[in-house]
């Protein structure tokens, strides 16, 4: 079954997005959600943010990728969500590690900061990563709050 992905992004990391759209086509393993933004016209990062994180809250997808100029406004919108745990990853090994000793399911990208074969590295380990189990679960429990 693919892994149900959700991709969105503000103006600032909407070249990326696209890019990453279109790159992601070429994988049987993915089925993707564009959420928004359509264009280059300035929106607020946490329009998008929000809407994404509460559907992968809610299992409506399994992960998501969101990608604003730096990654950091999208991974501290994303963040606020229970359940949410966004990752800014900005190399391959970030990303594997997000996924496998954090059980990340929302990557958050800079369409600013990042080329594009190094952003494709980094979705690539994220999809690929499988979290690492019972060690790293006991330590996930004691991030939301009680």
């Amino acid at each position: 079954m693919p892994i149900r992905l959700a991709i969105a992004s503000d103006h600032g990391g909407f070249e990326l997005k696209e890019h990453l759209l279109a790159w992601l086509a070429g994988r049987d393993d993915i089925a993707v959600a564009d959420l928004g933004t359509r264009d280059e016209a300035a929106v607020d990062y946490p329009d998008l943010a929000h809407p994404l994180a509460e559907a992968v809250a809610r299992g409506d997808f399994d992960r998501g990728i969101l990608v604003c100029g730096t990654g950091i406004g999208m991974s501290i919108a994303a963040n606020r969500h229970r359940g949410i745990r966004a990752a800014l990853c900005t190399d391959p090994y970030m990303a594997r590690m997000s996924r496998e000793h954090n059980d990340a399911n929302v990557l958050c990208l800079g369409g600013r900061v990042l080329g594009r074969s190094l952003a494709e590295d980094i979705v690539r380990a994220f999809l690929d990563g499988e979290f690492g189990g019972e060690r790293h679960a006991r330590r996930l429990a004691k991030l939301d709050p009680r």
